[in-house]
């Protein structure tokens, strides 16, 4: 896995770079996604109720690739499927993740999804360094078992 820095040609502010990186809405649910246990295409596309494009999803996916923030594996079953998991770089966000969370629920009225209503009564009842690490070796517990690292 990659360990040198992501190389960005303008000078700017590191809030500007990081949007510009992964601003964008589907990239962090991918990542989100990964850190559900989703890492197939077609588990990204039927599974997700934001229901993101096949072209869009197409696009996070390589730029997520390119970035070095996922990574994938051809299925042993059938070569044909690109199994993805993040790297310990893209494990490395799920505090940005965790803090957009935290936000959206302490700001924004909305109807929660079961996912949400679980993760809010974590927070309610676990400090935030204890959910991050619970999240964050707990992926790469997952990964390890399936991947082998």
């Amino acid at each position: 896995m990659r360990t040198e820095k992501i190389s960005y040609p303008k000078t700017s502010c590191a809030c500007a770079v990081s949007l510009d990186l992964l601003g964008d809405k589907w990239s962090l649910l991918i990542i989100r996604d990964l850190f559900r246990g989703k890492s197939t295409y077609s588990e990204f596309l039927k599974q997700s109720q934001e229901g993101i494009a096949t072209n869009i999803l197409v696009d996070r996916l390589k730029k997520l690739l390119a970035m070095g923030i996922i990574d994938f594996r051809r299925a042993s079953h059938d070569k044909k499927i690109k199994k993805y998991f993040l790297t310990d770089r893209g494990i490395d966000l799920y505090p940005v993740i965790y803090e957009f969370q935290r936000w959206t629920l302490k700001h924004v009225d909305f109807d929660y999804t079961d996912n949400t209503k679980n993760w809010n009564d974590l927070i309610q009842n676990t400090p935030q360094e204890e959910v991050i690490n619970q999240y964050q070796n707990g992926y790469r517990a997952l990964r390890l078992s399936e991947f082998g690292f």
